[in-house]
Parts: structure tokens; C-alpha cells; sequence
């Protein structure tokens, strides 16, 4: 007989769980009790938000299921944010959330809240477990649910008294993965297609990639002198300096290459979604009806025509497919291998810092120095805001798993998600990039990092305003300011208070010693960078935008 916490935990190692973030509760301290006994490292969080955000990390960089523990009601709403990236990030994660009491429901108790209603739109799966023997099943289906197909989130709930019960269950097995691969007609057609073409282009995103996989796309890119670019904020499919690498299909495209996009007359899109971001509104692939031939290759047989028709369709996940199609030849000379050089010398161009801006501070030569500075395999993260534009555009990423930011642009991702990542990865680099805006909407999880001693570096680019709303707000209602203003600590202090170091650049030049104090302190660090809110873009200050000019 073990109650529903202990089959929970057991449940959760039998399918290799070896972590949870979480903010306790009472609604499930018998879940609580059994990780005491237990193997699973528990990381205790400051904000459910934060906590989803950590477990969404690990499961985008990992492709196993993030878990996540939360209590009822407010503790759940506030996870939901977590939830909403890894459903449209289409990233593996389990939220298990404490429930009132099975005598309580219906009632309107005590923070109770109808998780099928609330999270029905947001998460793959939400299920309510209401007799603790069959814990193990639903457990089970939980991480094969969050990692077949398009992978997403899960919701359990867990009604407190079903924990406390005690109950004879079978032990848990481990979930079987399920992996999509093309069938060999598919891979003659895509060949024939790719021989017949005169102007394709590969792009690749989404998630179910890996180490391996990486190095099949890039054999693959050489073996037919394909030009390659990554969809928005997955960057780390593709090394940057490869000769093929031809761009960000992101946010603020480089315009040569989404000339190149439109002019192609093959897509090649492996993994993606291609949605509203990275299509630049359906202008780059016209929904329904493509200009060009579209190859879409995808693990979720749902996504295929969902939002394009596709001449070819292939249902299967990125690691079969490119596994498959990298054992082809491909052509010994493509007709189209002097335009792929031409894309990598525009990426080049494109991605190159400029060194002058508005201010004391410059973020192109601070971009410059970290590009020289930081290993390889660093890993950069960050929420949303303009000062993303300099990570996007300007860091050439050259390995898996060392991105990691969301594609639904939420703010507030970039500090617990190093935290996740340094505990993921503890003899690596970990840099979050965040705006003064976008620290604040998480930042209390760098107390996360002061207690497990996790030493990341945030860099937090303060221009005192929410920059890319006060760049839509200039452009559409010029000097009609409201709302965008922001009076903010000194971050550097703040560091020191949570038990961090700290460090304050005012001028471009104490950067780089600055940063290099961080890393030599051992500690989590922040260093705060003030930035003139002029410097809204590279390209454009803020009155030029104000003035249309």
C-alpha cells in the first residue's frame, strides 16, 4: 500500500525524471514528503511563472519533459504564462498542480479552480487523477503525451485527499517514445524535386532535434550546397559559420534573405510551423497557397496543411528525417551553390555589429567582445524586448543547446531559464540577456540561483523604458507618450542584496572588465547596463522613428 505522493515520485523516476522546479504547498505536501526519500533533485522557485519557465528550459534543451509542481488556484494561474510558451514553443513539459479536496469540488472552495477549462486551450493534454491506482498510467501517458508528435505541455491535478490515499498500484513503467520516419517514396520525390530545382532553401525549426541531428542537417545542406536558415529563436540548429548558413528567419529578417525566400522556388521546411513571426505574417510563405514548392516535413501529422498546402508532406520528426535523408547523395555540382555563398556572405555583412550609436554606451562593440569572449558552447537566453535584437542578429551561435528563448515572445524567460540551463549544464556558460522591463517580470528567481549556487550572468540592458512598445508607440502616435516610462532600481545593488555580485556600465569601455569580474566572482552576477533610450535599434534611434525619418 503507498499513497498517491509516493506513486506520484515513483512515477516520476521510473520514466528518468531527475529534477522538478516547484513553489510548495499544502495541497500537495504528500508529493512534497515522498521527494524527501527520493533521488529527484527538487529546486525550490520564488514564482510559479518562474518555475514553469525553468521546467519549459530544461525540456527545450534536453527533449525530455520539463516537471514543474505548483498548489492550487493562484499558484496555477500564475504557472500558466509557463504553459503558454511551451504550447506554442511546442516544448515537452508536465505541470502537476495540488487540487482542492475531492469532497470540495464544485463548491467554489478554497482556491479552486476547473484546470480542463482554464489551461483547455493552452496546454496538449489536462487531466484531473482521481484514483490514486492509476497514477502510474496517467503518469506514463503524461510524458508520452508531451513528447510525441508536435511535443507541448501537460496538465495533472492532483485532489489533495486522492495524494494522502493509500492504495495497491502496479509500478510504473517507463513511457515508449514514439518516432515518426519517411518512408523511402517520399525521400525519391524530395530528391527529384531537389534536382529539378534551380532556387530552394532550407529551413529548419521547431523542436525533437538533437546533437546527431544537427550534424545530419549540416551533411545534408553540404551534400546538395543547399542554403540554410533557422526559423525564429532556433537558432542553435545550424552552425552560424557554416558556408551554407544563410540566415535568421526571424523577427527584423536580413531583406536579402527573405528576397531569397520569396524568389525560391523550393522551401524545404523541416520541423517548423512557419507562423506568424517567421513567415513575417505569411508574406514569405503566402498562406494557404505557397508561391513557391513547399516541402514540409513535420513529426505532427495535424500540422501538415493546417496553415500551408505542401506539394510534398512528410510526416516525421526532424531526427528521422534528416537521419533518412542525409544516407542520399545529393548533387555533385547544383546550379545554385554560387547563390548559397552569396546568402552566407550577406549573413555575414548582416551580423557584423555597428560600432557607433547614441549614448556613452554602444551595444555593438559589447556584442563584438562577447562574441570573442564566450566559448562555443555558452548558453544565451533571454526573454522579449528590443534588446534581444542585438542576441538574434548579432551572436552566431555554433552548437545544440545553447538557446534558449521563446518563440511566443514572452517576457520575463531569460533569468529562470539560466537558472534551469546552469543546473542543467553546471560547467557551462550560462549569459541571460534581459531588458530592465523583462528582469522585473521574473528576476526574483535570481534568488534561485544565489540559493543553488548557480553563477549566470544576467545582463540587463536598462534603457528605462519598455522599449518596443515605446518604438510602436513613436512610430503610430508620435510623442503621445503613456505607459512606457519606467523608474527602476539599481540592478548592480539589487545583485549584491540577493547575495550575487554586481556590476554598473555607464560607458562602452567598462564592459569588458566588468563582465570579466562577474565571471571571476563565482557568484550569480548581474551586470547592468544603462543604455540611452535612443538607442531603441542598431539601425534607428528613437527619434528618427518618432519623426519618420
Amino acid at each position: 500500500m503507498k499513497t498517491g505522493g509516493q506513486l506520484i515520485v515513483e512515477a516520476l523516476e521510473a520514466n528518468g525524471t531527475d529534477r522538478i522546479f516547484c513553489v510548495p504547498g499544502e495541497s500537495y505536501l504528500a508529493v512534497l514528503d515522498a521527494l524527501h526519500d527520493s533521488p529527484i533533485r527538487t529546486i525550490v522557485c520564488r514564482q510559479e511563472g518562474g518555475a514553469a519557465m525553468m521546467a519549459d528550459c530544461q525540456g527545450r534543451l534536453t527533449g525530455k519533459p520539463g516537471i514543474c509542481f505548483v498548489t492550487r488556484g493562484p499558484g496555477a494561474t500564475n504557472a500558466s504564462a509557463g504553459i503558454h510558451i511551451a504550447m506554442q514553443d511546442s516544448v515537452p513539459l508536465i505541470l502537476f498542480i495540488g487540487q482542492v479536496a475531492s469532497h470540495a469540488k464544485e463548491r467554489e472552495a478554497f482556491q479552486e479552480v476547473d484546470y480542463k477549462r482554464f489551461f483547455g486551450d493552452i496546454a496538449k493534454w489536462v487531466v484531473e487523477i482521481d484514483d490514486a491506482s492509476r497514477i502510474p498510467e496517467f503518469v506514463t501517458r503524461a510524458f508520452a503525451v508531451a513528447t510525441s508528435g508536435r511535443p507541448g505541455p501537460v496538465v495533472i491535478s492532483l485532489p489533495e485527499d486522492m495524494l494522502t490515499s493509500e492504495v495497491e498500484a502496479p509500478p510504473a513503467l517507463a513511457h515508449t517514445p514514439v518516432e515518426t520516419s519517411p518512408g523511402e517514396a517520399e525521400l525519391d520525390r524530395l530528391e527529384a524535386l531537389l534536382n529539378a530545382a534551380k532556387r530552394p532553401i532550407a529551413i529548419l525549426g521547431g523542436t525533437r532535434w538533437d546533437f546527431q541531428a544537427v550534424q545530419d542537417v549540416t551533411r545534408i545542406a553540404e551534400a546538395w550546397s543547399l542554403p540554410v536558415g533557422c526559423s525564429f529563436r532556433r537558432q542553435m540548429l545550424f552552425d552560424h559559420l557554416h558556408p551554407n548558413y544563410a540566415g535568421d528567419v526571424g523577427i527584423g529578417i536580413n531583406p536579402k534573405l527573405a528576397a531569397a525566400i520569396k524568389q525560391a522556388d523550393l522551401v524545404l521546411l523541416i520541423g517548423g510551423r512557419m507562423g506568424e513571426m517567421p513567415s513575417s505574417d505569411y508574406t514569405l510563405l503566402k498562406s494557404p497557397y505557397p508561391d513557391q514548392m513547399l516541402v514540409h516535413v513535420h513529426a505532427d501529422a495535424g500540422e501538415l496543411g493546417r496553415v500551408y498546402r505542401p506539394t510534398l508532406a512528410i510526416n516525421a520528426s526532424p531526427t528521422a528525417f534528416v537521419r533518412a535523408f542525409a544516407r542520399r547523395k545529393g548533387s555533385a555540382a547544383p546550379g545554385w551553390a554560387a547563390e548559397t555563398a552569396k546568402l552566407h556572405a550577406a549573413y555575414l555583412e548582416w551580423s557584423t555589429p555597428p560600432q557607433t550609436g547614441p549614448g556613452a554606451v554602444q551595444m555593438g562593440p559589447i556584442m563584438t567582445y562577447l562574441e570573442k569572449a564566450l566559448p562555443e558552447d555558452a548558453i544565451l537566453t533571454n526573454g522579449a524586448g528590443n534588446y534581444a535584437t542585438w542576441v538574434h542578429r548579432f551572436h552566431r551561435f555554433r552548437r545544440f543547446a545553447t538557446q534558449a528563448a521563446p518563440t511566443s515572445g514572452s517576457m520575463g524567460y531569460g533569468t529562470p531559464a539560466a537558472v534551469a540551463a546552469k543546473a542543467l549544464y553546471p560547467d557551462r556558460e550560462v549569459i541571460a540577456f534581459a531588458g530592465d522591463g523583462c528582469f522585473l517580470m521574473n528576476g526574483q528567481e535570481f534568488a534561485t540561483a544565489v540559493q543553488y549556487d548557480l553563477p549566470i550572468i544576467v545582463v540587463v540592458v536598462n534603457n528605462g523604458i519598455y522599449g518596443t512598445i515605446r518604438m510602436h508607440q513613436e512610430r503610430e502616435y508620435p510623442s503621445r507618450v503613456v505607459a512606457t516610462d519606467l523608474k527602476n532600481p539599481d540592478f548592480a545593488a539589487l545583485a549584491r542584496a540577493y547575495g550575487g555580485h554586481g556590476e554598473t556600465v555607464e560607458k562602452t569601455e567598462d564592459f569588458a572588465p566588468a563582465f570579466e569580474r562577474a565571471r571571476a566572482s563565482g557568484k550569480p552576477a548581474i551586470v547592468e547596463i544603462r543604455l540611452d533610450p535612443e538607442a531603441i535599434t542598431p539601425t534607428r534611434t528613437l527619434t528618427q522613428i518618432r519623426d519618420k525619418s
